[in-house]
């Protein structure tokens, strides 16, 4: 099984359905995006087939597959009267995804300490402003404890907080370190004698690593078939001399070749996945002056080459680093800019509307470097896309453990970066307190009832993974529903509604990615679906609220395999993952309630509503519990409520539980679910 994604080394518009590419996914093809601008800037979206060239190594190709990539750009819905959209207890691939694709490679190894914060700013501002409902993003580090790093989201709450992990760790400049140097070593220095940097192993050893990382990066990326595929490099640009290949006598500066071949192969491994890099460098508009003000004196010795002016260098070199990475791939380098808003504006515009070419290539022999030219028939226009790319190696089929249950099918669901459609798939996940100090998680999954296959001795396969945050599979299971002979009116209700299937499993407190797949293994349809869940510490807390089970009078009639002994006595029928509800629907609600205060007397209340999006409260009901029922130690409360749909007019609402200890002035724990009321269900 493949490790989770751990790559370390150390306003909303009205849109059709957007066209999408759809290749064959195997290696024999070559894909390339394509964008093209008129002499405005402007993108040109009515060009054809017929209108575009493609040349490997000079000779013509013959372009097999073709498509106009449009994505629109949505914004995710929220509640008037909320700051920020609730975050959704259900996901669901129901809709195959159709956004755009980001991994942010923050570039701690060659960021400033003190620029820290213009690192977290600048990818803040592309995460809160351009970052669509549709969009997935991963982030990760080049430095830093792996935990940092976040797996593919399109949560920006959880997108910022890895931002927020963000720790400079640059050195100081070649130029600062040998006037150091310098100063420190001229009352004993002869003459010829170099003046070396004495962190050069430490920079090279930086600058490797950031090419390592991009270079895993691009080819954890090359499973993504038909889309475009972005890595937003935040850095300051690769911090070491490439240009001084021959050391001289003395000379510590000895990795600059070793520096040029890891370029080489980090955009290898670019183009060879198709991966298009943009490098950004937070500087914004910059002469070093602060820099060289910290210096203070340069020697007074011009031939050793210290001074403004190799400053100067290091920065043009820097940048230029930058500008290759981003050119030779397909990007684009923003580099001296203090207005990043125009520049964010194009990388959003290149990953929403493009052309996807492929061809069969002419020699598909691995491990071939080979160049790409794009050319248009109509004159005027501009273009841009990868400039090559390398055939990959002949793949070694990955050693499967004998004891691994998992269909292949499954398998390759769980590692795509992707959610996978085929199967449709409604997942809900709610922590509640388990065996200390670990939580225990009710996981819920709802199969479409079309989607499957029920033929006799039918099965279906569900496997699920919890990887935590330094990509660890902290807990998981496989298991399989074999559906027997069907008694009619049974599969006449699976086929109509669904199938349901609750599974209990123990994780201790964190931050977490659920990866759920299910395997027709009769029609063949495989599903997946990735699921943010945040397990709180409930036994070290001194008052929480577990997660939300909700079920209803419509969600009892989908049947339910492995049904969940813990809520079987507080719910009248098995959890749900349905969040809309007919009028003449009735809806039970549980949640647990965590008090470790119990041994000093207080009361505890407890609060449910049902808001509008406009924020007028449409229910709500009180209870009080006492510290006394939990005997003077820590505990729990149970609690349960029922609303009735009838008094609420169809649209969307918001549920809210929530519960205040009267003991202390802390905050309310609470949970928020939104969901929604339709007109009732006739024939009930």
């Amino acid at each position: 099984m493949k490790k989770a994604f751990t790559v370390l080394a150390g306003g909303q518009s009205a849109a059709p359905q957007p066209q999408q590419p759809t290749f064959r996914v195997q290696v024999d093809y070559v894909e390339v995006d394509v964008v093209v601008t008129d002499r405005q800037g402007n993108l040109v979206r009515d060009l054809k087939k017929e209108d575009f060239q493609v040349f490997e190594d000079g000779k013509p190709q013959s372009i097999n597959t073709f498509t106009f990539v449009d994505i629109p750009i949505e914004r995710a819905d929220r509640p008037l009267f909320a700051a920020s959209p609730i975050e959704p207890d259900v996901k669901t691939n129901e809709r195959p995804f159709d956004g755009r694709v980001y991994v942010m490679v923050v570039d701690d190894l060659h960021t400033r300490f003190g620029r820290t914060q213009r690192v977290k700013a600048a990818g803040k501002q592309f995460i809160e402003r351009r970052l669509g409902a549709n969009d997935l993003m991963a982030i990760v580090h080049t430095a830093g404890p792996t935990d940092a790093n976040q797996e593919f989201t399109s949560n920006k709450r959880l997108l910022l907080a890895s931002l927020d992990r963000t720790q400079g760790r640059k050195l100081d400049s070649a130029t600062a370190n040998r006037t150091t140097e310098y100063f420190r070593t001229r009352d004993f220095r002869q003459q010829g004698d170099a003046l070396n940097d004495p962190e050069d192993a430490e920079r090279a050893f930086n600058a490797r690593n950031t090419l390592q990382t991009l270079k895993n990066v691009a080819e954890w990326f090359a499973s993504v078939h038909g889309r475009r595929k972005t890595i937003l490099l935040l850095s300051e640009g690769i911090d070491y001399d490439i240009n001084d290949l021959i050391p001289q006598g003395g000379s510590n500066h000895r990795d600059a070749s070793m520096i040029l071949d890891e370029t080489r192969d980090a955009i290898a491994a670019a183009t060879r996945a198709n991966v298009s890099i943009y490098g950004i460098d937070p500087r914004g508009l910059t002469d070093l002056g602060d820099e060289s003000i910290e210096i203070g004196s340069f020697p007074d010795d011009t031939s050793l080459g210290i001074g403004p002016g190799s400053l100067q260098n290091e920065l043009r070199l820097a940048q230029d680093s930058l500008r290759v990475l981003s050119d030779e791939t397909g990007g684009f380098a923003v580099v001296n800019r203090n207005d990043f808003s125009t520049a964010f504006d194009r990388v959003v515009q290149d990953n929403s509307s493009y052309y996807v070419l492929a061809y069969y290539p002419p020699d598909p022999r691995p491990g071939r470097a080979h160049k790409i030219e794009v050319r248009t028939t109509r004159p005027g226009l501009t273009i841009r896309a990868r400039k090559g790319y390398v055939t990959p190696k002949k793949a070694v089929p990955e050693k499967v453990n004998t004891k691994d249950i998992r269909t292949p099918e499954v398998r390759g669901a769980l590692d795509s970066p992707l959610p996978v459609s085929g199967l449709t798939m409604h997942v809900f996940a709610a922590p509640f307190k388990g065996t200390a100090p670990n939580a225990s998680i009710l996981l819920g999954v709802e199969l479409r009832g079309r989607d499957l296959q029920l033929t006799q001795n039918g099965k279906i396969q569900l496997s699920y993974l919890a990887i935590d945050a330094a990509g660890k599979v902290r807990g998981g299971n496989t298991d399989a529903v074999t559906l027997g002979n069907l008694r009619p009116e049974t599969k006449t209700r699976i086929e109509t509604t669904g199938l349901r299937l609750l599974n209990r499993f123990e994780i201790p407190p964190g931050r977490y990615q659920l990866r759920v797949a299910a395997h027709d293994s009769n029609g063949g349809n495989v599903g997946s679906v990735q699921y943010d869940l945040d397990v709180p510490d409930f036994a070290k807390a001194p008052f929480s609220i577990s997660g939300v089970a909700l079920t209803s009078i419509t969600a009892s009639q989908l049947p339910t395999a492995h049904p969940d002994e813990q809520t079987r006595g507080v719910l009248p029928a098995p959890p749900a993952a349905t969040r809309s509800f007919p009028q003449n629907d009735e809806v039970a609600v549980f949640a647990e309630v965590y008090d470790n205060s119990g041994n000093t007397p207080h009361k505890v209340d407890i609060t449910t509503t049902v808001t509008t999006d406009e924020g007028k409260v449409m229910f709500k009901t009180e209870e009080q519990r006492d510290s006394a029922d939990l005997g003077g130690k820590s505990g729990g409360y149970g609690y349960s409520t029922k609303i009735p749909m009838k008094d609420l007019a169809p649209g969307l609402y918001v549920l809210n539980v929530a519960a205040k200890s009267r003991l202390g002035n802390g905050p309310a724990a609470e949970r928020q679910v939104r969901f929604s009321v339709t007109p009732p269900i006739t024939g009930r």
